[in-house]
């Protein structure tokens, strides 16, 4: 079994915690942080098992400039 470390973004909207991983993008909630994050790690987990990363997945994290008023 392989292990690998993944980023976490959580946000909380309305009564609810939303977790995602940008690499994979996988999003889940959950009412706490840590249920958040726990739901996050088996959703992504799931994931994984069914479509695999490899060494040429290409990854590309970067930022984007958006205009609003």
């Amino acid at each position: 079994m392989k292990t690998k470390s993944f980023t976490a973004i959580l946000y909380k909207e309305d009564d609810m915690y939303i977790a995602e991983c940008p690499e994979v993008g996988t999003v889940d909630q959950g009412k706490t942080i840590e249920e958040a994050l726990a739901n996050l790690k088996e959703a992504t987990k799931l994931y994984l098992e069914e479509c695999p990363l490899t060494e040429t997945t290409p990854r590309l994290v970067t930022s984007i400039e958006v205009s609003y008023a």
